[in-house]
């Protein structure tokens, strides 16, 4: 029986040992998570998994491997936060490669115009997510598609995607608003220049958008974050309640004391 079917029946599962270990091997940014934490994640990857649903399109067979691999990523940055940071939505549609979605746009003069975008993800207010699993497992090196559009989900708790998630205690709106904004204005000044950047120029697109490649990168390039911008840093860091560049510093050192050891 696959996991889907267990999501089906029982409304609850265990993921098998190699299974996970497997998913641990293609995500080296959750590779990088002490023992304790592993065991938090997987714990809440598989209650993620007991209370969502996944289906397909475009005729992708789904798999234990796609669900636990979208789960694990998607549940990084709420392993401090807590399943509740996403409630009030179910599904999660996973298309085998990009997707086309019909857009329509009425102009300044009444004028509808129609046409298509091609996305590799895409969350809904108050519905599903809709994910490129080509995509998904492409993560890694500060492209994660999976954190962006379930980044995109935290920005939603408190309404429409603007950049501004649902602040916890100890961050007031002001001050996420001041270091926030700040990076984001800078960002884009350097990209109107022509400035090429490590960060993906598409967080330049809007607040929302440079919110969820952001979280891309303060999972996966923390060093590069808290480089370019460390306040900014300093605030994911308090806001996920996770230090990233932490956990990478301590497997940096860990894998030298090993390699000398083997030495």
């Amino acid at each position: 029986m696959g996991l889907f079917d267990w999501l089906s029946s029982s409304r609850s599962t265990a993921i098998s040992d190699a299974l996970w270990a497997k998913t641990l091997a293609t995500l080296p940014f959750i590779e990088h998570l002490a023992v304790d934490e592993k065991k938090s994640l997987k714990l809440l990857v598989e209650q993620f998994l007991a209370e969502k649903e996944f289906s397909t399109g475009g005729g992708l067979q789904l798999t234990d491997e796609i669900c636990v691999s979208i789960a694990a990523q998607g549940c990084l940055p709420i392993l401090n936060l807590g399943l509740a940071a996403y409630r009030e939505w179910v599904g999660i549609v996973v298309y085998p490669n990009e997707f086309v979605v019909p857009r329509q746009i009425e102009d300044d003069s009444g004028v509808v115009h129609e046409f298509t975008d091609v996305l590799s993800g895409e969350a809904w207010q108050g519905g599903p997510l809709i994910i490129s699993w080509r995509d998904v497992q492409m993560a890694g090196e500060g492209y994660n598609v999976v954190i962006h559009e379930f980044a995109h989900k935290l920005d939603m708790l408190n309404g429409e995607a603007d950049g501004i998630p649902a602040l916890h205690s100890g961050i007031v709106e002001a001050e996420w608003t001041e270091i926030f904004f700040a990076a984001y204005d800078d960002f884009c000044q350097r990209i109107d220049s022509g400035e090429e950047t490590v960060i993906d120029p598409y967080a330049s697109t809007d607040p929302a958008e440079f919110f969820a490649v952001l979280s891309e990168c303060f999972f996966e390039l923390p060093t590069v974050v808290d480089r370019e911008y460390p306040a900014l840093y300093g605030l994911f860091k308090r806001y996920y309640r996770e230090d990233p560049l932490a956990r990478f510093a301590r497997f940096t050192k860990a894998s030298s004391a090993a390699n000398t050891a083997a030495s």
